[in-house]
């Protein structure tokens, strides 16, 4: 494959105009220098949590199923596998759907729908006992296997929705640094896929809970949405009228 592309790739034409002497050289620190905007850490918080959490969540489901709902290691294996090949596919379908309505709302329907499921994921497994008028009341909430399995499956999905959403917005703001800001942004998602699965099982020993992974996730979803939202409305004040939506290159409003 290293044959094929060297024969058969083409270099990219700004790569060899610097080649050829006719436009300057930038320097490293000069190709660094978008990381100094806040901006593109927003960006890096969107992919720490689509991405980082998604592969954190594929390698802590089998542990959770078995756990939990007591499942043998081969099933609990085989739903965390389904969980991560279909959603990861989806990812092609998310880079459709940003180039036809959009990245921003893309993203929006992301971080809100993933909010939905997490606090619904969140939620253990309780007891409840009230005094009624004619004696004690008892009641019993649990988020049985069917409806985890439908719900973390929608999760995902919409995960890997945004995470083509965010990857839709870097070279647009920043086209001639999409190597440093789209490394950084991948470097961080990363590190949340190796990160997280140690802070879950730091929950679970602090805790006590199962569902404590998933108020983390609760956390930091809320937290992605409301500075994305607070963003846009800050560019928005900044426009005197709404900001227009990134459906299309030149729709985008940098920030």
């Amino acid at each position: 494959m290293a044959v094929v592309f060297w024969f058969c790739a083409s270099d990219d034409p700004a790569f060899r105009l610097r080649q050829s002497g006719r436009t300057d050289q930038k320097s490293f620190w000069l190709e660094l220098a978008p990381l100094k905007n806040l901006q593109v850490w927003r960006f890096a918080l969107y992919y720490f949590f689509v991405f980082g959490g998604f592969v954190a969540l594929a390698l802590w489901l089998p542990r959770y199923l078995t756990g939990v709902y007591g499942f043998g290691v081969a099933t609990a294996g085989m739903i965390g596998a389904a969980y991560s090949i279909p959603a990861t596919v989806f990812r092609a379908y998310g880079g459709i759907l940003s180039d036809r309505i959009g990245a921003r709302t893309v993203m929006y329907a992301t971080f809100t729908v993933s909010a939905v499921a997490t606090l619904i994921l969140s939620l253990p497994a309780t007891d409840c006992v009230v005094r009624g008028m004619e004696g004690p009341i008892s009641f019993h909430f649990e988020i049985g296997p069917i409806a985890f399995i439908a719900v973390i499956g929608v999760l995902g999905f919409f995960m890997s929705l945004g995470k083509a959403a965010v990857y839709k917005h870097i070279p647009v703001y920043y086209p001639d640094s999409v190597g440093a800001v789209g490394g950084l942004v991948g470097m961080i998602g990363g590190l949340g896929g190796f990160i997280l699965p140690i802070a879950f099982g730091a929950l679970n020993d602090l805790t006590g809970l199962w569902t404590s992974c998933f108020m983390l996730l609760f956390i930091l979803v809320t937290a992605a949405l409301a500075w994305m939202h607070l963003a846009i409305r800050q560019t928005e004040r900044q426009g005197a009228g709404p900001a227009p939506a990134p459906n299309h290159a030149y729709d985008y409003v940098a920030q």
